[in-house]
This record gives C-alpha cells, structure tokens and sequence, in this order.
C-alpha cells in the first residue's frame, strides 16, 4: 500500500509536502519557545512553505486551500515588512 503511494507522488506533491513541513516546523519551533515569532525567521520560513504549497497548488488545485495559502503569504509579507520597518526604525 505505501509501495503505491510513494510511486504516485509527484514532484509538486513532494514541494508541498516540503513547504507544509516548513510551516508545521515554524509554528512547532514558536510553540517550544525555540523562536520567536517576532523574529524575522518565523514570516520568512512561513513565506517560503507557503509559496511551495502553493506550487503543488498549481499542479492539483483546490479553491479552499489556495485561499488559505495566499492569506498566510499575505500575512507572512506583512510581518516581514514590519520587522523590517522597526528594524530601520531603531
């Protein structure tokens, strides 16, 4: 049974599958106390997962999850920009 699954994934599955663990990976690390998200590394690794689920989105689409991955772009850019901006700021 895993022997079929393995032979079906595909290269955007793999690219998800990679952004998703980035994403979980993030959040788990904030959860720990191992970053902060007010980091600039915790929108960035967001960002990045983020835009690699998106690839595999192209590829097998599906409205509900599009939706929800252009939000967290959205959302990673902004806290990027306001690390930045308060960076500058100092």
């Amino acid at each position: 049974m895993m022997d079929a699954v393995m032979d079906s994934l595909t290269i955007a599955d793999a690219v998800g599958s990679f952004g998703a663990l980035i994403v979980v990976a993030a959040y788990f690390a904030t959860q720990m106390r191992m970053m902060n998200s007010a980091d600039l590394a915790f929108p960035v690794l967001n960002l990045v997962g983020s835009v690699l689920i998106v690839f595999s989105l192209l590829q097998n689409f599906n409205l509900a999850s599009m939706l929800i991955e252009c939000f967290w772009i959205v959302i990673s850019m902004i806290g990027i920009a306001q690390f930045l901006r308060s960076r500058n700021a100092e």
